[in-house]
């Protein structure tokens, strides 16, 4: 029978999921290696002195060139799916970024002088990323019927082993390609990841049955040469504005990160002032359950800023404060951020049939409060541990306690992140809603990277510690509104008035 439980592959399922799972599973699985090879050893990279083969940024400066990178990558997730929606469809844009990212590695792998071609292939890695992400994302949720809710939330944790897979393998593989200096040999590597994962994405793609292939709004002629106008006006813009910013002699990287950082924040803000204060034709359930998903939108915001510090200030810790060895074996610092995806993997499963067995009892915020929790508990352990390696090197174990404890936070977050976002989002702005949803990374990743200029006057312990208490407060607050978000989301009916009885 059709949709039963391990049937075989005429019938068009895996296990009870959509064949079309494997697809995009496999992509994401190699496009998330090009990206965490690269996000593995671009700190150290830029850190590293001219004659090590490296840019030589302050680690100050490097920690936040990757966080603005990290959030340029999920703030034009966004625009990517507005793209899908309005002229490519999911399918041709997930293709079509994928390809602009394999342009960027190739880029950052040619090995001459100079940054300018490292650059280049940083901003064709963002842009391509805008557009696969979010879309990738959305074919995910749209292969289940509506009303599905805990089979799509356990359709999207098997997708996030795929994300996993990636990126467990991608840093012990780059980093020691590159290591000695051989940064473009790591740059490589990641280029040929990307190219696996086109070449699988189009070979299985008979499996995606038409999903994706068709904008939901599709442009008319007359729109489609107003949007050319704009994108070209907008282009024009920025171009002339970092050119007089340029001429004035204050533009420098720092000052650059900084206002990308707060034009990351503005653009949530405005946005989310777009969709509720216009029409857009949308229903008051939809806009009752927009006003609840802001509320889970800056949760993540902060649940990313503390754990994107991964490639940056836990990275550098490793190489400098920890024993890089493993049962006697010695391994790269930038190795170490395979710790995480590797737990992830084995605790997916766990969660995805926790999930399925809790069913509505416990609902998103719930599970919003108690990744926060969990990410502010990890940084209480970094605090620790960093107290502990003002002495002496410490142990790797300790790095390996704190992404045990951030997996538990994560995968409370992020796949039912993904999945409340589909559940929740207006009909109008379905692709778009999961770039919206991209943008808690990118708000996390620009802060977050930021906050790294806080060693400059605080120790290590403090600076963990400070941003525990952050994750913590948010984390109580989240979960003392459970019930008002549940009642918002429609997930429960709001108590009768007093005097009223039922209506």
């Amino acid at each position: 029978m059709a949709g039963r439980v391990g049937s075989r592959v005429g019938d068009g399922t895996v296990f009870g999921h959509p064949r079309g799972i494997v697809t995009l599973f496999l992509t994401e699985m190699w496009e998330r290696f090009s990206f965490y090879g690269l996000r593995a050893i671009l700190f150290f990279f830029l850190a590293a002195t001219a004659a090590g083969g490296g840019i030589g940024l302050p680690k100050p400066t490097a920690t936040a060139v990757v966080g603005v990178y990290g959030a340029l990558v999920y703030l034009l997730a966004l625009p990517g799916g507005w793209v899908a929606d309005r002229l490519l469809g999911a399918r041709r844009a997930v293709l079509a970024g994928g390809s602009v990212i394999m342009l960027g590695h190739i880029c950052m792998a040619v090995p001459l002088r100079g940054a300018g071609l490292i650059w280049l292939g940083l901003a064709l890695i963002v842009a391509g990323t805008g557009l696969l992400k979010p879309n990738i994302s959305t074919m995910v949720g749209q292969l289940y019927p509506e009303g599905e809710n805990a089979r799509r939330d356990a359709g999207f944790s098997i997708f996030y082993l795929g994300i996993n897979l990636g990126a467990f393998a991608a840093p012990y593989v780059v980093s020691n390609l590159a290591k000695d200096g051989r940064w473009h040999l790591g740059f490589g590597a990641a280029a040929v990841g990307m190219a696996i994962g086109l070449t699988q994405y189009v070979l299985g793609g008979r499996h995606l049955r038409g999903v994706g292939e068709i904008p939901g709004h599709r442009l008319t002629s007359e729109e489609r040469r107003h949007f050319g106008r704009v994108v070209l006006a907008g282009l024009g813009v920025a171009v002339a504005a970092i050119a007089v910013w340029a001429v004035t002699g204050t533009l420098n990287i720092d000052r650059f990160t900084v206002a990308l950082t707060v034009l990351t924040i503005l653009v949530p803000v405005g946005y989310f002032a777009y969709i509720l204060l216009g029409s857009h034709n949308l229903t008051p359930e939809e806009r009752s359950r927009m006003k609840a998903y802001i509320w889970l939108f800056a949760a993540a915001a902060i649940f990313w800023m503390i754990y994107d510090l991964a490639p940056t200030v836990l990275n550098d810790f490793a190489a400098e404060r920890t024993d890089l060895r493993v049962f006697g074996h010695p391994i790269t610092a930038a190795t170490t951020q395979s710790f995480n995806p590797l737990l992830i993997m084995i605790f997916v499963p766990v969660f995805a049939m926790l999930w399925v067995r809790l069913g509505a009892r416990v609902g998103a915020a719930q599970k919003f409060a108690f990744g926060l929790f969990m990410i502010g508990v990890s940084f209480v352990v970094m605090a620790l541990a960093a107290q502990m390696a003002e002495t002496h090197r410490i142990s790797v174990w300790w790095l390996f306690l704190v992404y045990l404890v951030q997996v538990f936070g994560e995968l409370s977050l992020s796949p039912v992140g993904l999945s409340v976002t589909v559940e929740l989002a207006p009909r109008a702005f379905r692709s778009q809603m999961l770039g919206v949803w991209y943008l808690s990374f990118a708000v996390g990743d620009a802060v977050g990277g930021q906050t790294a200029r806080l060693l400059r006057y605080m120790s290590q312990p403090a600076y963990f510690l400070t941003l525990a208490v952050i994750a913590v407060a948010a984390s109580a607050v989240l979960l003392a509104f459970a019930h008002r978000l549940r009642v918002l989301m429609g997930e429960e009916r709001p108590p009768p008035r007093a005097g009223r009885g039922r209506e």
